[in-house]
């Protein structure tokens, strides 16, 4: 019965992912077989727009990523090694916390705290290290900028690589991390030699879910970013390459006709995207399985 159960369990995953791309691809078939005539007639641009989106959707989960995974990493080491067991815990239910905060809370807290409160550093960059292309001007007046949306989303998904890092950190065998310490190693070089090596394929699945997390973000995205169509990598400016998610839903309410169908095609391309990432990540893990930390 067991096996019944769990056989049923993991044929319906399969039978949802492939109804969700059935959809899609149903869905935006029209849009991609249209000509540009049909589609400027609704009002839609869809090959000229798609290549900026994708770039805003990369671009923005890339630099959230770059954010939170040292700071991820660097919390769940203390959590498991360094933190008294009290102080622990208390960080742990704090980084769980963190996940279960709407995303809408976190646009409010991007629009009415840290965008008010990161313009004057903008204009301090811009003023002093305006010549790096990537924080030239000029200024946005706002704060809302693409940098700004990357902070939010590197708090969103914080708490996921935070929790799972340190599940995995937790388990790494006593016996190597003893043998270390045996050897005269410092606490550090335990970590280094024993703890990351153990824990490096759980590192990457837990990147891989928060990146996976900050590309299909909507809501906080779309609150936060001063949209536009476009790809620059200038993070200070008032205009901004808007992402996947947060264009479909801005757009979608007032789209009729193969507009509809458009902002479909642009989200199959958004679940393309995150298939191929994913299925990156598991190929990445699966070249490491002859380490294993019981050996």
């Amino acid at each position: 019965m067991f096996q019944a159960v769990a056989m049923a369990a993991g044929v319906l995953i399969l039978a949802g992912l492939a109804a969700v791309a059935i959809f899609l691809i149903a869905k935006a078939m029209p849009a991609l077989v249209a000509s540009p005539e049909e589609l400027q007639r609704d009002g839609t641009d869809f090959w000229p727009y798609v290549p900026p989106l994708i770039f805003g959707t990369v671009w923005a989960a890339f630099l959230a990523l770059l954010f939170a995974l040292p700071l991820a990493v660097g919390i769940a080491l203390f959590i498991s090694h360094y933190a008294p067991r009290k102080l622990a815990q208390g960080l742990g239910y704090a980084i769980d916390l963190l996940a279960a905060i709407p995303s809408v809370v976190y646009g409010l807290w991007g629009i009415l705290v840290l965008a008010p409160a990161v313009r004057p550093l903008y204009e301090w960059l811009v003023n002093n290290v305006g010549w790096f292309p990537l924080f030239a001007g000029p200024v946005s007046g706002t704060g809302r900028t693409v940098l700004t949306v990357a902070v939010v989303l590197a708090v969103m998904i914080l708490p996921i690589i935070t929790a799972l890092c340190r599940e995995v950190f937790l388990q790494t065998p006593l016996l190597h991390e003893e043998a270390a310490l045996a050897l005269g190693a410092t606490r550090w070089e335990v970590i280094r030699m024993a703890v990351l090596p153990f824990g490096r394929a759980g590192i990457i699945s837990a990147t891989m879910l928060g990146l996976g997390r900050a590309l299909g973000e909507t809501m906080a995205v779309a609150m936060v970013l001063s949209p536009s169509i476009l790809i620059s990598f200038a993070l200070l400016q008032s205009q901004n390459p808007t992402t996947i998610a947060a264009n479909i839903a801005l757009r979608f309410p007032e789209a009729t006709g193969l507009g509809i169908n458009a902002l479909i095609a642009t989200g199959l391309v958004l679940f393309v995207i995150t298939f191929v990432v994913n299925a990156l990540a598991r190929l990445v893990i699966n070249r490491r399985k002859e380490f294993s930390g019981a050996n």
